[in-house]
């Protein structure tokens, strides 16, 4: 039974992966400090800086202050943009960071002189050369000279010396960023394609996990340029589960050429099992730990990543608690109750309520794929497939107490369940076999007990 129901699933869980492609979009966080400069030459910590994020590729523009560490952050800005960042505050000079990038981890730290509170505008950041990389800019009336704030020729040349050393740095980290960017989004697209390839293969096994091996060289390429961008590892995900259905659905049909290639077929489809829980839970820990964006757009973005994050690390801890290690059923109840909590579809709900009670009874927790089940049967008591698992549930736990409801669940399986439903025969030979070796039969007055 186990077996059968386990191909059945397979086949969804790929279609429901390369359902969530199209979800995954490409945006990375945007974080930075603002200093203030005192004129003691101190620098503390500046609390609620306007922060203005323009974006200069294409028209966009994001807002925020800084906390009371001078601290700002966006969670969802795209990565594929590139942005200039300026900073105001009532009591300070102006500054602006041009040629910034979103995604790499590259904290974007702004420093600024008492001065008039001017604010910029994107206009006059332009007008002063900030729409390409370039040495950040100082305006309004910070102190530039010995005569206006006391600051000796000395120490200017001392702090103009700094200035350019950082400004290297920033247009050296700036190269970088546009580098490992153009990795991710080339990467993040030919990975995209080979997925489609797999998943276009169908029957053809060999020719799918070809195209799985090229996706996950190209997502891994990415990876390597930044490994914490949720997009790219959840369809890393993707790509490792496929890959590990492909080979495991080889191995126990009639295509293994032998005991040897069975085994390795398995063993390999079980490292892809754990491979894809570990990428997909990665990216569910990264989307969780993200300020959510404000604009609205990025909002949408931001919960498609986190939605198509959630089904592929609920569909992925499936095939590794069931498979691989059934000790890791707790960790595979989080994912699942996470993905319930965030699908909105009653249908989808519901199925995800069926996979999380069979990946339970598939790993040997049949007392928790019970209560999983029986949480279905309480709102829906005439659900063919809850009653048919209820039912697989305590006949597996081999306790003569029970199987007089295991076989009230089955028999309500049987007449519930249409026509040519692939377990009914099962249910019947399990009810025959109960009512000849244990002289239990189905009660139909009496339904199942539901235990606490």
């Amino acid at each position: 039974m186990i077996g059968k129901y386990f191909f059945g699933a397979l086949a969804v869980a790929v279609l429901l992966s390369f359902a969530s492609i199209s979800a995954v979009a490409q945006v990375g966080e945007l974080r930075g400090t603002v200093m203030m400069k005192q004129a003691d030459g101190q620098k503390v910590p500046l609390a609620d800086a306007q922060i203005d994020v323009f974006r200069t590729d294409i028209k966009g523009e994001y807002k925020t202050k800084t906390n009371k560490k001078g601290e700002w952050v966006f969670a969802g800005v795209p990565f594929v943009g590139t942005y200039v960042v300026s900073v105001s505050h009532p009591t300070a000079s102006p500054n602006f960071m041009p040629g910034v990038r979103a995604g790499r981890g590259v904290p974007v730290d702004l420093e600024v002189s008492p001065g008039d509170g001017k604010r910029f505008t994107l206009d006059e950041i332009k007008k002063a050369g900030g729409t390409s990389p370039a040495p950040a800019t100082t305006g309004g009336s910070g102190s530039t000279g010995s005569s206006g704030g006391g600051e000796s020729e000395a120490d200017k040349a001392k702090r103009e010396a700094e200035l350019l050393r950082k400004n290297k740095e920033i247009e050296e980290g700036n190269k970088k960023i546009e580098a490992a960017n153009a990795t991710i989004a080339r990467t993040f697209k030919a990975g995209n394609e080979a997925l489609a390839a797999a998943n276009a293969a169908g029957k053809n096994s060999e020719l799918a996990i070809q195209k799985y091996d090229e996706a996950l060289v190209q997502f891994d390429e990415g990876l390597a340029a930044d490994s914490e961008q949720p997009a790219l590892l959840t369809n890393k995900a993707v790509a490792l589960k496929g890959r590990g259905v492909q080979k495991y659905n080889t191995a126990v049909s009639s295509k293994a050429a032998d005991d040897a290639a069975k085994t390795a077929l398995i063993e390999g489809a079980k490292a892809d099992f754990k491979g894809a829980a570990e990428a997909s839970s990665k990216a569910v820990t990264l989307l969780k730990a993200q300020t959510l964006p404000t604009d609205p757009a990025e909002l949408q973005r931001y919960n498609g990543n986190k939605y198509a994050a959630l089904v592929t690390q609920a569909e992925s801890m499936r095939l590794f608690v069931s498979k691989v290690d059934g000790t890791q059923a707790t960790a595979g109840i989080t994912a699942y109750k996470d993905y319930i909590a965030a699908e909105t579809d009653p249908v989808k709900k519901t199925k995800a309520q069926l996979d999380l009670a069979q990946m339970l009874l598939d790993a040997g927790a049949a007392d928790k794929a019970l209560a999983e089940y029986e949480a279905i049967l309480a709102t829906t008591p005439d659900n063919p497939d809850a009653n048919f698992g209820a039912g697989m549930a305590l006949y597996a736990q081999q306790d003569k107490a029970k199987y007089q409801d295991a076989a009230n669940y089955l028999q309500r399986f049987v007449e519930k369940a249409p026509a040519g439903h692939p377990f009914k025969d099962e249910a019947k030979l399990i009810l025959d076999d109960m009512k000849a070796s244990q002289n239990v039969t189905p009660d139909k007055k009496a339904p199942p007990k539901r235990r606490p």
